[in-house]
């Protein structure tokens, strides 16, 4: 297995700083040197000694230990990821668009938080948020989404479509 190009698969956005605190971190756990030397851990002998057992065992053991070290941060990434998709989507429920504000600067802010939950490999569908738009717009809107959805159904209105109507 190419090692090299299954570490890549995983490499974490802040590369440099994430890897000055691994090292550390696995040098405190003494592990380090189980990821900075490439070895195999050949099967044991026939009739093996207990040093060679032992040997093995702990060979062994570092290897899982730093693999098992890297995969709890790029874990605990994943969290933090989770935290902060919960937060932009309770931030997108709680937007209500202000009186003083425009069509425009209003789907812009939506759409700010919707571009970085979708950042966060969220699905995020444009019918959401047509949704968010016609249950959080001020009542001057009424007669305009009246006859939008006379003439289409509203679970069929794509967001560009209702974007357009609303700043015609």
């Amino acid at each position: 297995m190419n090692t090299e190009a299954s570490f890549n698969a995983i490499t974490p956005p802040n590369y440099q700083g994430w890897a000055i605190r691994m090292e550390a971190y696995l040098d405190a756990i003494d592990v380090w040197k189980a990821v900075e030397q490439e070895y195999e851990i050949p099967p044991l002998p026939n009739n093996p000694t207990m040093a060679q057992i032992k040997n093995h065992k702990d060979r062994k053991q570092q290897k899982s230990k730093a693999r098992a070290s890297l995969f709890s941060e790029y874990e605990g990434d994943e969290k933090v990821r989770g935290v902060k998709e919960l937060n932009l989507c309770r931030e997108f429920e709680l937007e209500k668009m202000k009186e003083s504000e425009t069509i425009k600067e209003y789907s812009d802010r939506l759409l700010g938080i919707v571009n970085n939950v979708r950042l966060l490999s969220t699905d995020f569908s444009n019918s959401r948020i047509v949704q968010k738009l016609l249950v959080t717009i001020p009542k001057r809107f009424k007669t305009t989404i009246s006859s939008l959805k006379n003439m289409k159904d509203p679970s069929t209105i794509t967001l560009a479509e209702f974007l357009n109507a609303l700043q015609a």
